[in-house]
């Protein structure tokens, strides 16, 4: 199971916030992927509801459901902004991935460069979903186009 979205128009994404990404023809078909509003998608966690925890609550605590997540774009400094390095990162749950985050350092402004990166995230099972969303990591306003954001599916995995 799978999901892709993109952004085929240029948009300015300011710092810290995240990039608005359209509905594709692949969306999910299975409910695990929701896409929110202002670019923020929840990631559910879908592992099998187990009673062997000690509160008998039927939680799914030694589980947790993993996803691929790929994203790939250009970047560009707009006009009025200065040429220095530009970067723009995978958020989860508001906190960025360090394993993540693409820079570009462009030698003028609108000058455009492709990145790319792919991560897991596990979505853990205490609170049952976890939000995504491709943030710019940068100081300044960056651009952003051509850029596609694909969930994969990689299964649930048990800790314990």
């Amino acid at each position: 199971m799978s999901a892709e979205y993109s952004i085929i128009t240029p948009q300015t994404v300011q710092p810290n916030q995240p990039a608005v990404f359209l509905d594709s023809p692949c969306p999910c078909a299975e409910g695990f992927i929701l896409k929110k509003s202002g670019g923020v998608f929840l990631l559910a966690n879908n592992a099998p509801a187990t009673s062997a925890c000690s509160c008998g609550c039927g939680c799914r605590r030694i589980y947790t459901t993993n996803y691929e997540v790929e994203v790939h774009a250009n970047i560009e400094i707009p006009t009025g902004g200065t040429v220095e390095e530009i970067q723009l990162a995978l958020a989860v749950d508001g906190v960025v991935d360090p394993a993540s985050v693409m820079s570009f350092t462009p030698a003028a402004v609108e000058t455009a460069g492709n990145i790319g990166t792919s991560i897991i995230v596990s979505v853990p099972n205490i609170c049952g979903c976890d939000s995504l969303a491709v943030v710019n990591a940068s100081t300044q306003p960056i651009t952003i186009n051509n850029a596609s954001l694909v969930f994969d599916y990689a299964g649930v995995q048990r800790l314990n």
